[in-house]
């Protein structure tokens, strides 16, 4: 009609017609939710492995920290007051393997220390024997995975994190930290923490954990848990949190002590029991929870699909090249010119 504004047609909707992204209506029960169940069931019937590595040098507290991660006497190494450490000239690195079972769940657990890391006058190169071990181990994997007649399920010794432990100076990481989670990070979960945070005050320990976040920024080291790896917005609001308070400070202790009537996990000073479950007193609680709780299999995940796929992609471009080289009776380049 005359004199009358014209209305504008209304925008259709976009449809999605995508068949993965819509949701249908079930018409009753279907029970997809039963997987997780039949998961459980053949978890718990076959159990599942973890591979954990402590380094840092002599004294730091690792083996007592291990210990008290799992509750049991995890370490092969004897802790004590009496105990004289002997320290070896080079690094050694030693793996002892449990099986710890919880409530009917059963992990095959394997601590792998390296005495002698980080304790020598001249520690050039002490990473080399540990970046040697995480690919040897990456090696046996991919050998077993390659064979015609595999095993169903192949014994899986790679190490999944690596925790680092970083001595109580409160000032500045050390070179030889920075060299060494830069070329760690590269190859596997590497998770830092500050060693017996006990001997910092409140003020101190938080400085240093700046000057660390700094010094890891600054020199574009990516510890666990990766940016790059976040699935989605929850797994990085989750991990954000997560990022701003690492390294975690952290204190071990195996033994138990009287509190307020329960028994705690506890180191016993002339000031008191500092609670190593105890977020006021200590951030062992973090570093349980990331490495047990919310993220071992996450830490497992990111091994294969990550660390291991760029080791096995590494290692099969290396075998088509050496397949592909004049030494093994293949023309090469010049070769194919002179002919034509």
């Amino acid at each position: 009609m005359e004199g009358q504004p014209v209305q504008p047609a209304p925008e259709e909707t976009p449809r999605n017609t995508n068949p993965a992204n819509v949701g249908l209506e079930l018409f009753g029960y279907v029970g997809i939710e039963a997987v997780l169940d039949q998961m459980r069931i053949k978890t718990m019937k076959t159990g599942f492995e973890f591979n954990l590595m402590v380094v840092g040098q002599s004294g730091l507290g690792k083996s007592t920290m291990v210990n008290t991660l799992f509750k049991s006497k995890v370490s092969r190494k004897p802790t004590g007051p009496g105990y004289e450490e002997h320290i070896p000239k080079t690094v050694q690195l030693q793996s002892v393997t449990h099986i710890i079972e919880e409530k009917g769940v059963k992990m095959k657990l394997t601590v792998t220390d390296t005495p002698g890391f980080g304790d020598q006058i001249n520690n050039e190169n002490c990473w080399d024997p540990i970046i040697k071990y995480i690919n040897e181990q990456y090696e046996k994997y991919l050998r077993e995975e390659i064979l015609i007649s595999r095993k169903r399920k192949i014994p899986d010794t790679r190490v999944h994190s690596c925790v680092y432990f970083v001595p109580p100076t409160g000032h500045w990481l050390r070179p030889l930290d920075l060299e060494f989670m830069r070329r760690l990070s590269k190859i596997v979960n590497v998770v830092p923490v500050i060693a017996k945070a006990d001997t910092l005050t409140l003020e101190e320990r938080a400085e240093f954990k700046q000057r660390i976040q700094k010094d890891l920024k600054a020199h574009g080291i990516s510890v666990y848990p990766q940016e790059d790896f976040d699935d989605n917005p929850d797994d990085r609001i989750l991990n954000d949190k997560i990022r701003d308070k690492i390294p975690f400070a952290v204190v071990g202790a195996d033994k138990e002590h009287q509190v307020n009537g329960k028994r705690v996990l506890g180191r016993k000073t002339k000031w008191g029991i500092i609670e190593v479950e105890n977020p006021a007193h200590c951030e062992f609680p973090l570093l349980r929870d990331l490495l047990i709780r919310s993220h071992l299999q996450d830490l497992k995940d990111i091994t294969h699909n990550v660390h291991y796929e760029s080791y096995r992609v590494q290692r099969l471009n290396e075998s088509n090249r050496l397949a592909l080289s004049p030494v093994n009776g293949l023309l090469g380049k010049d070769e194919v010119e002179s002919d034509l």
